[in-house]
């Protein structure tokens, strides 16, 4: 166990280090023109920890080739357990790097961070460092994406402006981590849910660079405020956490704006557009876990040293804001979580999918850069020609958004046990359930689709399921033993929804991890149907009327022999009874649900 050292002791002893430079990053060393490597950036961390009992540095995983997932922790009592810490009174900041390595400005802006913090050299006062570290403790990811990492060139990100080298934007398995937090297929995004769900940080900070048009902004920003967060967390990131940051950074000489898309892609002047994060990306994901989560963007054409010291100061902003806020947040936290732990939850419709209004702006003032747009003599399109001149731009934002599909919660899902890798993704995300433990008759309600049809270019590696009707119905089922009760009201109850709602924003249904539902099966030869169909129409006059006003409506179905037959086939009793069916069932009535936990 660590000596307790008083904090302010600490900050002063070591000063002479980094005056002697022997904590200079290679960022600086380098003229701040390159990013260190994996091992360079693992040899400096291991370099800080062993320089100060403040700072911890551990492995929470391991990457798809075996290389260690590095997190540094920083407590002024050299604590590295979160139970320990809150029994302290602080608050958990998980600050994340390198999720696209090409983006590497919070790799090196945090490690400069890390040491300011526990070695003050001006940059951050022994006052200002004793404020925050009495009230937070902080975690950092330096290299999230370490494999990527180490795809290292010069020619990694065509749209930026330094580094020298940069690693790559996926994973070795080709997979974007900030697109995987919700169906958690990467080696890597297990490892960090474990580590998410260990901590329960009460704040996020995910740096990246921004691709997209010019600008005068240095950095912009994305919290969850457009309808997709628990209601005091918004609330409280719009009054208190947005404007003191904002002021901040103008203040240390950093103009920022919020992350906005363009109506028309490239073209500022087509309007400015936010819309709610999807719980795929990391900000999203934070949201639907009551965590307010802070997606830091850099603007990839400013030089490299801008980028960095813009995400410094951001970094160090947020973390003087929180130290102020900290009680507030945890309280606001506390609300969230034991709201979705409860029954008023179920009582209202659950939005799964919003959408921002494109009939309602307010119009504000961007920092813009002038451009023309040119038609090309080489490839014939048009494109956006930016030149050098700053340029203030009156613009419409569209940022109110709607919820434009809800759907009322059961109290439960379960889940037979065949379904096993279901479950495992759920448990991932922290998800507490129980277990069948013998044979039960349960009366759910559940959904048979209808129309179904797939993306035809893999995403991610997987064909999304981009459109399909269901119907719902109640049914009693046997649910096997070991299969999974889940109760909604708990801690990730948001999460819960959108992962098992087929309608859910990044379902597993849309993701393709129920597709073998659709399948058929079993089939029938024409000859054994011609007789078939001769008899239905022969035995059930309802149905032959039905049948020639099928015909009679659609024209293409009228002229398709193999349409005609499995319409019968449909009707029959051979069809596959389980064919379309969701194999998930929706507990609707609490009483079963009591009945179910007490087997």
């Amino acid at each position: 166990m660590r000596r307790r050292i008083p904090l302010l002791l600490l900050l002063f002893i070591p000063v002479f280090l980094s005056a002697q430079g022997t904590l200079e990053t290679e960022y600086e060393h380098s003229g701040f023109m390159r990013t260190p490597r994996y091992a360079e950036t693992m040899d400096y961390c291991r370099k800080l920890a062993d320089s100060s009992p403040l700072i911890t540095m551990q492995s929470f995983g391991k990457s798809a080739r075996g290389r260690d997932l590095t997190l540094m922790i920083v407590d002024r009592d050299g604590l590295s357990d979160p139970e320990k810490i809150r029994e302290k009174g602080r608050i958990v900041v998980l600050i994340q790097a390198c999720i696209h390595p090409g983006e590497s400005e919070g790799k090196d802006a945090g490690m400069m961070l890390f040491r300011d913090l526990v070695f003050p050299n001006g940059a951050i006062s022994p006052a200002v460092a004793e404020k925050i570290l009495d009230r937070i403790s902080i975690l950092f990811i330096p290299i999230f994406n370490a494999d990527g990492h180490e795809r290292f060139g010069p020619y990694n990100r065509i749209n930026q402006n330094g580094p020298e080298e940069m690693g790559w934007r996926v994973t070795a398995n080709n997979l974007n981590l900030n697109r995987d937090f919700l169906k958690a297929e990467a080696p890597e995004m297990k490892e960090w849910l474990q580590l998410f769900n260990k901590w329960l940080p009460e704040f996020f900070i995910d740096s990246h660079t921004t691709d997209g048009a010019d600008y005068q902004y240095a950095l912009t920003y994305l919290i969850e405020i457009y309808g997709n967060m628990d209601e005091g967390l918004t609330q409280w990131s719009k009054d208190r956490f947005i404007p003191f940051m904002e002021k901040d950074l103008e203040k240390s000489g950093f103009l920022t704006f919020p992350y906005v898309g363009f109506r028309n892609w490239h073209d500022p002047r087509s309007g400015l557009i936010i819309e709610p994060g999807p719980p795929m990306l990391s900000q999203g994901y934070t949201a639907q876990r009551n965590r307010p989560g802070l997606l830091v963007e850099t603007h990839m054409l400013k030089p490299y040293r801008t980028r960095v010291e813009a995400t410094y100061h951001c970094f160090l902003s947020s973390l003087e804001i929180l130290a102020g806020e900290s009680t507030k947040l945890k309280e606001l936290e506390k609300r969230a979580d034991d709201y979705v732990s409860g029954p008023g939850f179920l009582q209202s419709p659950f939005p799964l999918q919003f959408q921002t209004f494109e009939n309602d702006s307010v119009m504000v003032d961007f920092k813009g850069i002038e451009y023309t747009l040119v038609k090309s003599d080489i490839s014939g399109g048009t494109w956006y020609n930016y030149g050098t001149k700053p340029e203030l731009m009156k613009l419409p934002l569209f940022r109110k958004s709607q919820p434009v599909f809800s759907v009322n919660l059961p109290v439960a899902y379960i889940i037979p046990p065949e379904w096993e890798s279901i479950i495992n993704i759920l448990e991932l995300h922290g998800v507490r359930m129980s277990r069948l433990k013998e044979d039960q008759q349960v009366t759910v309600s559940t959904y048979r689709f209808r129309n179904p049809k797939w993306q035809v270019k893999p995403y991610e590696g997987r064909h999304l399921l981009t459109q399909f009707d269901y119907d719902e119905y109640t049914t009693t089922r046997m649910f096997p033993a070991g299969s999974a009760v889940i109760e909604v009201s708990q801690q990730p109850a948001r999460i819960i929804a959108h992962l098992l709602e087929p309608k859910g924003d990044g379902s597993l249904v849309s993701w393709g991890f129920f597709d073998i539902v659709f399948e058929q099966k079993e089939y029938a030869e024409n000859y054994v149907l011609e007789k078939m169909a001769a008899r239905m129409l022969a035995d059930d006059p309802a149905l032959k009327k039905e049948f020639e006003e099928k015909k009679d409506s659609d024209t293409a179905f009228a002229n398709n022999p193999q349409q005609i037959l499995y319409w019968f086939y449909a009707r029959s009793p051979y069809i596959d009874q389980q064919m379309n069916i969701y194999p998930v069932g929706r507990i609707m009535d609490r009483e079963q649900l009591n009945l179910l936990k007490k087997q």
